[in-house]
């Protein structure tokens, strides 16, 4: 059915989403706010999924979280758990992809917070954690939802990682990208054609959405 890798599509994307939300807005603002020890190490390693070819970071997903991965071993041997070819490794492959944008997003959002602020706050007496949740999040909250919204559209479009860790498995590990893949090898145009069109007309939707809500945000001067 077409309906299958749609459903199975957006559902990913939508965990995926929350997944590298949570990471991205973390270690942003970790790296951003605070002194840690290789710090350009640690941005290269989550810069690096969007720079390197997506079947390369299929391939390494795939070392890590194979049958004789460490992660992979231990979940099968531990819990008899299997992630390769699953909707959870759909899930892995679009939440490893997508957070540098996630990451770059924040960080980028964070950077532009006005520090006096955060200053301010600290110097009243509130704890880094409450300076976090009342100046920095909802000050940088234009850059979050950005990130958010490109981050669900990449992870919705992702291909290369997914098949080489969770395959092709029509109603279980296919989505649109690998759909769209097999239409084409098997000569199913209409299908292919139909499933572009869905693809191309929602992400014009969610950029032309994010690009119209940011002027609305800019011309009103708040968040």
């Amino acid at each position: 059915m077409m309906f299958e890798p749609i459903i199975l599509s957006v559902k990913v994307a939508l965990i995926a989403t929350v997944i590298a939300f949570f990471l991205g807005v973390f270690f942003a603002y970790l790296l951003t706010k605070r002194k840690v020890p290789g710090k350009n190490i640690w941005e290269t390693i989550l810069i690096l999924p969007m720079i390197l070819p997506p079947s390369i970071v299929g391939y390494l997903l795939l070392k890590v979280f194979g049958k004789r991965g460490p992660i992979g071993a231990f979940l099968l041997d531990t819990f008899g758990v299997q992630v390769v070819f699953t909707w959870v490794a759909c899930v892995i492959a679009a939440s490893v992809v997508a957070l540098p944008l996630m990451y770059q997003n924040a960080k980028g959002a964070f950077q532009s917070v006005d520090h006096s602020y955060e200053l301010a706050a600290k110097t009243l007496g509130s704890s880094p954690f409450k300076v976090f949740r009342t100046v920095t999040f909802p000050l940088s909250g234009p850059g979050i939802v950005s990130g958010i919204v490109l981050t669900f559209a990449r992870a919705l479009g992702e291909f290369g990682a997914t098949l080489m860790l969770a395959g092709n498995i029509p109603g279980k590990t296919q989505t649109i990208p690998t759909a769209i893949y097999y239409a084409v090898v098997v000569g199913k145009d209409e299908k292919a054609s139909a499933l572009v069109a869905i693809m191309v007309v929602f992400s014009f939707a969610l950029v032309f959405g994010l690009n119209m809500w940011l002027k609305k945000k800019n011309h009103k001067g708040g968040w």
